[in-house]
């Protein structure tokens, strides 16, 4: 057992998602193999305060299910996810992929991680609407936890 603090995860997960999301606009601009995602963010400035694992876990768990990730997607939104920001469509993907593959993760922290990243990185007004249909998603399949 580990005895580092929560907020030590809390943290490194952060900074996970916060590598996640630039991996995965990476490969939406320069489709490859998740694998090529992994070694090329491997050696990031900000990886050694990452969790390695949860980024891995992000990145090949959203390659993976992204036809999946996209077709729910679709179901909370005015518009199909190729229209999508880039940005925003990625900051989507990782935060549905928490909602419906990551049980632990609270959905409040998904949500909330999901803004706080398109606040940092999208477009001005980017994070009402990610919260918007995050906060759709969450509410479908996470309805246990509302």
């Amino acid at each position: 057992m580990t005895t580092e603090p929560a907020h030590y995860f809390a943290g490194t997960r952060s900074v996970a998602r916060k590598l996640a999301l630039q991996a995965l606009y990476r490969w939406q601009l320069n489709d490859g193999p998740w694998q090529d995602l992994i070694l090329e963010f491997g050696d990031a400035e900000d990886m050694p305060r990452a969790d390695r694992e949860y980024f891995r876990d992000l990145v090949e768990g959203v390659w993976r299910a992204r036809a999946a990730l996209d077709t729910q997607l679709s179901t909370w939104m005015d518009r199909k996810p190729e229209l999508l920001d880039p940005i925003e469509h990625a900051v989507l993907l990782i935060g549905l992929y928490e909602l419906t593959a990551k049980p632990e993760i609270p959905y409040r922290v998904a949500i909330n991680e999901a803004v706080s990243l398109t606040k940092r990185f999208g477009a001005t007004d980017g994070h009402k609407f990610v919260n918007a249909v995050l906060d759709k998603a969450a509410k479908a399949v996470r309805s246990h936890e509302h």
